[in-house]
């Protein structure tokens, strides 16, 4: 069965609103999202991979990790958890952060509200909305090929789902 993919980019409300089906129920969704092990089998697109990757998951802890590339580059990402509701929504608030883990709060920044629904067939849907700083983050992470990193991900996520 094929999973529906909905990528709806807004630049002037600078908003993403993606939407993903799955074949697996949320509970197994929610455990890649929120184990730090099998969440780095599938967050980066191939062939960049996840390193040094910490995780708490409590409103006001943070996940960091390091995204690194093939070449040797490396992108610091910093999540700071503003809302959960166990099994039904994440909220975070994004930005990059350096190598020691203190974010870079004058670069940019994006709000992400990630909802976990269950639907026909022991099926999900993750949707998620981000909602960024400035047209100039949006317009950023658009030309920056977001929605095809975010399909791929998704894709190694279905993978993921097959083995737990």
């Amino acid at each position: 069965m094929s999973n529906k993919f909905d990528f709806e980019a807004d630049l002037a409300a600078k908003k993403i609103i993606i939407k993903r089906e799955f074949n697996a129920p949320v509970e197994k969704i929610w455990r890649a999202f929120t184990d730090p092990e099998l969440l780095a089998k599938w967050v980066a697109p191939k062939p960049w991979t996840i390193e040094k990757h910490t995780l708490e998951l409590t409103v006001g802890g943070v996940s960091k990790y390091a995204m690194v590339g093939p070449e040797g580059q490396v992108h610091w990402m910093y999540d700071e958890f503003t809302a959960i509701v166990e099994g039904k929504l994440i909220s975070t608030m994004g930005l990059f952060c350096d190598a020691d883990g203190n974010p870079k709060l004058d670069g940019p920044k994006s709000y992400t509200e990630t909802k976990f629904v269950a639907i026909d067939d022991n099926r999900s849907r993750i949707e998620a909305t981000h909602v960024f700083d400035s047209e100039e983050t949006i317009k950023w992470f658009v030309e920056g090929g977001f929605k095809e990193g975010t399909a791929a991900t998704f894709g190694q996520l279905d993978d993921v789902l097959a083995v737990v």
